[in-house]
Formats: structure tokens, sequence, C-alpha cells
């Protein structure tokens, strides 16, 4: 029987993924490609129909629409610990599976995966990985892919569901006042500012009251395609004037690029950042005016 890993790091790079591979009966693969919908940039691209095409070795898909919170009309919400029992358990996901997940961004090289990589550990599961760089540096590093996929079998996954690291909308109108936690905009600046607009149809760019916009952009190594060093991501939460020692919340339209600013936080040791997944979109349907800045009239 492999030896199952007590603890294993945030981020895993071609190579390390690329030995282990035949090592360890323990490791899972997940292509968690997912592209915006309504964007004129990637709207008409189709992640599972790119996974069938090319993908890692061994590499299972996790549909991030499939596994959420179907009941609700904001996207890409959380499912229930039992979905998300079912799901990865359809995987071959248990509890001592030590999961690697990427994505397929040719821009970034990271878009996605770092909202699986949050999600398994809102459900208790920390042996997880995000390999840095993702399809574009595994290739560009000399690594080969697939069209083949493993057949798998279904086995059991328990879920321990981590509330510390999700805020609701009451939470978040309850800190306006408060102001227990500091909150970290991750979207790109004009949508922040509301001088461009928002993807998705109806929702008006803008922010919200008291928030710091730090784009996800910034925490990655563009040429690279990999996230920055600890020591220059420490230097940008300083530029911010942030303390990670205190509570941290991150956010963004719907709950996938603050994630970066989540996994961003873990390569420097503070584990706990909390995510509001409902975002921007959900933000601007209920939150009352003065709570809303930079909110456009056309």
């Amino acid at each position: 029987m492999s030896q199952v890993p007590l603890r294993v790091s945030t981020l895993i790079s071609p190579r390390e993924l690329a030995d282990k591979i035949n090592l360890s009966a323990t490791i899972r693969i997940l292509d968690c490609t997912w592209y915006m919908p309504f964007s004129p940039l990637s709207s008409k691209k189709n992640a599972l129909q790119e996974f069938y095409r090319d993908h890692l070795p061994g590499a299972q898909f996790f549909d991030i629409d499939k596994c959420a919170d179907q009941s609700t009309e904001y996207a890409c919400m959380l499912p229930t610990p039992a979905e998300f029992e079912e799901y990865v358990g359809k995987l071959g996901i248990d509890n001592n599976t030590h999961v690697v997940v990427y994505d397929n961004n040719p821009m970034f090289g990271c878009f996605s995966a770092q909202r699986v990589w949050w999600t398994f550990r809102m459900f208790g599961h920390n042996l997880v990985s995000l390999l840095d760089g993702g399809l574009p540096r595994w290739l560009n590093d000399g690594y080969g892919t697939t069209d083949e996929v493993e057949s798998l079998t279904k086995t059991v996954f328990n879920a321990n569901y981590n509330s510390n690291l999700i805020k609701t909308y009451d939470e978040m109108e309850k800190n306006i006042e408060e102001q227990s936690f500091q909150v970290v905009d991750t979207r790109i600046q004009g949508r922040y500012d509301g001088s461009q607009p928002e993807p998705r149809p109806g929702v008006k760019s803008g922010h919200m009251v008291g928030t710091i916009n730090i784009p996800f952009r910034q925490y990655l190594c563009p040429k690279e395609k990999r996230f920055k060093e600890k020591g220059e991501l420490l230097d940008l939460f300083d530029d911010y004037k942030l303390d990670l020692n205190k509570p941290l919340t991150a956010m963004c339209g719907s709950g996938i690029s603050a994630c970066f600013f989540a996994l961003a936080a873990a390569i420097c040791d503070k584990t706990d950042v909390s995510v509001y997944d409902g975002g921007w979109t959900e933000w601007f349907y209920r939150a009352k005016p003065e709570f809303q800045l930079d909110v456009p009239k056309w």
C-alpha cells in the first residue's frame, strides 16, 4: 500500500508531478478547466471537449458548473456536502487521495483550478495541490499528454464542511459596520471601478464599499505562467497594507478568481482566508445602493 502523505504542498511543479504519477496509487489528477459564460474571449470554448482531445496522463475532468448548487440563480455556488461527496466519489477520490488540480488557460496557465483547490479544502480535504502553470507549463517543460480516459471505480469520500472558509451575504453586510475582516476583490480594475462592463447580463460593474482591489493577475508571473514566489507575494500584500495575521476574505464576480487570493495567501502560510461565494453578482442584486460604489449609470 502506498504511503499517504500527512500534508502536501499548495503548489506542485510539472517535474514533481511527473515523478509522482507512476509512483503513487493515491494520487488523482483533475482537469478543472472552466470558461466564463458570456465572455467574448471564451464563450465559444468547450472545456470538456478540450479535455477529451488533450489532457495529462491519468487525469479526470472536474466540471465546476455541475459540481455546484443547482437550486440557486447565482453561478458556481458551492454544492452541499452530500452532493460533493457523491461527485468526487465517482471520480475515485477518497479521504486519502492526494488530489492535483490544473487547468488549460493559455493566457495565465491557471484560471479556474484554484477554485477547485479551495472547494476541496472547504469540504475538509487538505491533501490537494495545484499544478503551478497548468497544462501550458506542463507542455512547455516537455511533458506529454493523452486523449485516453481511464475507467474509474466509485469510492467513498466523507466531507467535513469547514464553515470558516466561506462568507455569506449576511456576514458581508454585517461586516460593513463591524469591519471585523478585510475584503479583497480580485476582479480586474475596470470591473471594480466601474469603467468596464461586467460579463454577466444584467449585472453592472462597481464594487462593495470598504474593499481593496488586488486583481488576480498580480499574483502570477505572466511570462512563466506560474504563481509568484512567497517573498514576492508578501511584498505585494505589504504594498496594499494587508495584515496576514488578521482575518481576510476574498471576493470576485462569482467566486472563481477570488480563490486566487486564497491560494496566494496559503503560499504565504495563511490558510484561513475565506471566500464570499456569492461575490459581486449577489451583492449587486441584494445590497443597498449606499453599499455599492462606482456603479455606472449605463
